[in-house]
């Protein structure tokens, strides 16, 4: 691959839509170029609502992007997020092809594909394929079969899947603004790829992306993903529940939790006040503990959420790398020491890994989804999986390839 090449990850989020866009040296550093962010309109909770919306949000951030970088976006990684997303467990079988019973990758690609042969509900489509494990003639725990010897070869895969429509409706949005698309990939995963270390990854870990709709997770083991959920409830509903609590409106509400907000209510002295006549005429005073109380509810309930869903899989409390936060919502000043409190594990906040840039921004939370999309992209161009990237199974490229022809046959 050309070390000059650009690889672009479109983060389409429910308040804001980021880009960013990396160039690869063949190292293991990513090279961040550009990074731009513009406020999001036609998507809701990671769902397109309005689709001449999105369009110009979309092309706004193009713009944007390419001012920096001084380069056309031609092609693109994109996110795709919602809570119509689901995850399921499946399990393929095969014989091994070869009479000496060595195993190849065609082997590895065929057992993947029988995994793939679930049963998806109706106007689903899948979206990737994770192998976990691979069991060889009853060996299991295997994590790449390929040159060793036996007659059956099985995996335990992840599928993760998406409405046909919402997938549709996404990439429509995208061909619009003239840009192609590489492949559309689970927001989460794309972030875990640039946040966490194999380390982490081996021993155990569950990463929060604190979205401003939803907020994500996604558990490893073992070096594997484990399970992956998308949840109804982001740092937008702090903002909602702040204007409701202080009876003041939703921009003023987003300044207080930004400038002033913090996570732990009882870090807070309780005569520190804010007075917002400074920031609104009209307004009084406010409680800066009240706000901090408000804050402190919210997060307590979306961590409670995550919890749930760690118990579903029995690793409440269980995972030695703990809680990796990233996201906007993670940016709130006491939020490490909430995710200890209710998660009884280490929590810290998730960073970009092995990336190099001139930019400030490289560090903000908020973009951690935009550039490990650009991550996945060049791991996916150099065909690597190195640091235990998934690209090579996604499944999502014919629906695209489709998409793509269907949509140039509507050009006039």
């Amino acid at each position: 691959m050309p070390a000059t090449e650009l690889i672009t990850g479109l983060d389409i989020g429910s308040t804001t839509i980021r880009a960013a866009v990396a160039q690869t040296n063949g190292g293991s550093e990513l090279h961040i170029l550009g990074l731009a962010e513009v406020p999001s309109q036609g998507i809701h909770k990671g769902v397109v609502t309005s689709i001449e919306d999105a369009v110009s949000a979309i092309s706004s951030v193009w713009e944007r992007v390419e001012r920096m970088t001084g380069t056309p976006v031609e092609h693109v990684w994109a996110s795709i997020n919602g809570s119509h997303i689901l995850a399921q467990s499946s399990h393929g079988v095969i014989a091994v092809s070869k009479a000496d019973g060595e195993i190849k990758e065609d082997d590895v690609d065929r057992v993947v594909e029988a995994a793939q042969a679930v049963a998806t509900p109706p106007n689903y489509e899948i979206l990737h394929v994770l192998p976990r494990s691979f069991v060889v003639d009853n060996q299991a725990g295997i994590k790449d079969p390929v040159g060793m010897t036996g007659v059956r070869l099985e995996v335990e895969a992840q599928i993760i899947e998406g409405q046909s429509a919402q997938i549709k409706n996404l990439t429509k949005c995208i061909y619009r603004t003239g840009v192609d698309i590489d492949d559309l990939v689970l927001a989460i995963l794309a972030n875990a790829e640039v946040v966490l270390t194999k380390r982490q990854k081996e021993l155990g870990v569950v990463l929060v992306n604190l979205g401003g709709s939803t907020t994500s997770m996604l558990v490893f083991e073992e070096g594997d993903p484990l399970h992956t959920a998308i949840l109804p409830v982001g740092s937008g509903h702090i903002t909602n529940d702040i204007a409701i609590g202080l009876r003041t409106s939703i921009d003023l509400a987003e300044r207080l939790k930004l400038e002033y907000g913090h996570a732990v209510s009882s870090d807070v002295g309780k005569r520190e006040d804010i007075d917002l006549a400074e920031i609104s005429p009209e307004e009084g005073r406010v409680s800066r503990k009240q706000l901090a109380e408000i804050i402190e509810a919210r997060l307590v309930e979306i961590f409670s959420l995550v919890n749930k869903e760690l118990e579903r899989i029995d690793r409440k409390g269980m995972l030695p790398a703990g809680v990796v936060l990233t996201g906007g919502g993670a940016k709130l000043p006491g939020v490490v020491e909430v995710a200890k409190r209710e998660f009884k594990l280490p929590a810290s906040l998730g960073y970009p890994v092995d990336v190099a840039s001139p930019l400030e921004k490289v560090n903000d939370l908020s973009f951690t989804t935009a550039i490990g999309l650009a991550r996945w992209g060049e791991e996916a161009t150099r065909g690597k999986s190195a640091r235990g990237g998934f690209g090579r199974w996604s499944s999502i490229n014919h629906v695209a390839g489709r998409m793509k022809d269907w949509f140039k046959s509507l050009m006039p």
